[in-house]
């Protein structure tokens, strides 16, 4: 058994997992199970302004940095042995990404990885994978919908088949096109454009037809899947392996996207840091769904959530 620590810095949040590595044997292959000793989430939005400025904003590194310090004391007090930071769109898109890199392993003492879309997605795909019932040789279609960036990966069981990143997130989206409160049907369209073509540039590398089912992770997913349940508070025992019809968590997006974000912050599982930007996360479910099940021709009518994503990948990869 090893003590990891998982760091996962994307666009809106950061956020750490502590967790003891096991390995199980099994007749196939041994399989490395994690039991979660600290899991935090802080939403720094480290890419403020990233998609018009290119640069990370002095504010969002000093937020970022920030977590990091307290990050760090937690790391040091639970003894973890081997620690792996990983950061992903935000910093991938940002000139100055050095200050960030510098910063990170100033505090930190670990260097700071900057992974491509590819490699966020099959770590999204092992961490959404790891903790759902194996559907065999049947490839299922994992979306890691993210601040900056959305991944789509196919696989099964026996891993990744097709991965693409596409850069079109709830941060991104916001900042690009949604700043009405609520935004407006002009907004609205030519948000709904930029998804539309980035799932045509994904679908060209992964062939959305051949998946048997999809399941969505990160926070966007959960907190519509939060919605659509109407739960009295943010649960994640509640919301992971949720499986609702398509048509229920097409509805409950068009909801938070009409909104207005007073409406949003009122409801009782919403975090904060998510009231401004969870209509676009809203709005590239949405869309993703819509347009999967059109490839599918009607096959996928229903759609999981995993509260299990690149986080629990980074943490498993870590050796």
């Amino acid at each position: 058994m090893t003590r990891v620590a998982a760091v996962d810095c994307g666009t809106n949040s950061i956020r750490l997992l502590i967790a003891d590595i096991e390995t199980e044997a099994t007749a196939a292959r041994p399989a490395p199970r994690l039991s979660d000793i600290v899991r935090e989430m802080r939403v720094v939005r480290l890419g403020q302004g990233v998609d018009s400025t290119g640069e990370l904003a002095q504010e969002a590194l000093e937020r970022t940095f920030a977590a990091t310090r307290d990050y760090a004391a937690l790391i040091r007090g639970h003894g973890a042995e081997k620690v792996r930071f990983v950061a992903t769109s935000a910093t991938r898109d940002a000139s100055n990404r050095q200050v960030f890199v510098d910063g990170i392993r100033g505090i930190l003492g670990v260097e700071p990885e900057v992974i491509t879309g590819d490699e966020e997605a099959a770590l999204s795909f092992a961490g959404a994978s790891s903790v759902l019932p194996s559907r065999g040789a049947d490839p299922v279609l994992v979306v890691d919908l993210g601040g900056g960036s959305t991944e789509f990966v196919l696989g099964n069981a026996d891993g990744v088949i097709a991965a693409r990143s596409v850069d079109v997130g709830c941060v991104r989206m916001t900042e690009r096109h949604l700043r009405a409160d609520p935004p407006t049907a002009e907004q609205i369209a030519a948000a709904e454009a930029d998804v539309d073509a980035a799932i045509a540039e994904a679908a060209r590398t992964v062939p959305l037809d051949r998946a048997t089912a999809v399941v969505g992770v990160a926070g966007s997913v959960t907190t519509i899947t939060a919605h659509a349940l109407r739960l009295p508070e943010y649960s994640p025992a509640a919301i992971h392996g949720t499986e609702l019809d398509l048509e229920a968590v097409r509805k409950a997006c068009t909801e938070l996207l009409d909104m207005t974000r007073a409406e949003r912050a009122a409801l009782p599982y919403m975090h904060p840091g998510r009231v401004d930007v969870i209509g676009a996360g809203g709005l590239v479910w949405r869309r993703v769904l819509q347009r999967l099940a059109e490839a599918t021709a009607g096959r996928i009518t229903t759609a999981v959530t995993s509260e299990h994503d690149i986080l629990d990948g980074i943490a498993l990869s870590i050796s």
